[in-house]
């Protein structure tokens, strides 16, 4: 399935934005784009619609996108994108440590917002089924053809991102990855900018593999160069 055929919900309440948004990504060929303007409404056509990525403003009429997040990740773990003027490193610390795939601040480049779109689109479903991972770390397993994290009896998905950086840390086992190459392989561009956002999913990915996330045993981090994966 081609990525331009995927469904993508908008949803913000400035309707000049989502005008401008669902016209540049037509031009661009993605031709299954929905909105919402309010919470409410993103929920019900969340339910209906079945989208496979959500693009979020955060501050909305009756709520925020931080709530759409967490209800849609009670379904499926579907790619979410922030896309909001509130730039505070507060604001984006807690999207991205609720599960977000990636924060953009407005105002933005609308080829930036493309660009994203299509990377993450290609990272959540587009991957190459005949190189699917399976490894385990310790007495945790890592299953790609799953997007699973097992840890025993019980299991946790991935997100985009999150299965992003494990494929290249795994491909890379054993030796340092440097944050730049990192950024790279996540957001298509040097680190500049993207630390916190590499350190929260980092962290995320911690919780889901390590038995104790501060003192970790597998994902080790090479202090001011990158990170390494003990495996």
């Amino acid at each position: 399935m081609n990525i331009k055929e995927y469904k993508i919900l908008l949803v913000d309440d400035e309707k000049e934005i989502i005008t401008h948004i669902k016209q540049e990504l037509l031009r661009e060929g993605f031709y299954r784009t929905i909105s919402a303007s309010t919470v409410k409404e993103a929920k019900t056509l969340f339910m209906s619609e079945r989208p496979q990525l959500l693009v979020l403003d955060i501050m909305l009429p009756d709520g925020d996108g931080y709530e759409i997040l967490q209800f849609a990740r009670k379904y499926v773990d579907v790619p979410v994108i922030f896309l909001t003027a509130k730039d505070e490193d507060v604001d984006k610390l807690v999207g991205l440590g609720l599960g977000a795939d990636d924060y953009i601040t407005k105002p933005f480049l609308m080829k930036e917002l493309i660009f994203r779109i299509s990377a993450i689109l290609r990272r959540a479903y587009q991957f190459d089924h005949s190189r699917d991972l399976f490894f385990k770390l310790g007495e945790v397993e890592i299953d790609f053809s799953q997007n699973l994290i097992i840890k025993g009896q019980e299991s946790v998905g991935m997100t985009a991102t999150e299965r992003t950086i494990l494929k290249k840390l795994y491909e890379n086992k054993n030796r340092v990855v440097t944050k730049d190459a990192l950024a790279e392989t996540i957001w298509g561009e040097e680190m500049d900018g993207n630390e916190q956002s590499l350190i929260m999913h980092i962290r995320r990915i911690r919780k889901k593999i390590e038995a104790h996330p501060s003192e970790p045993q597998y994902l080790l981090t090479i202090k001011g160069i990158g990170y390494k994966l003990k495996v």
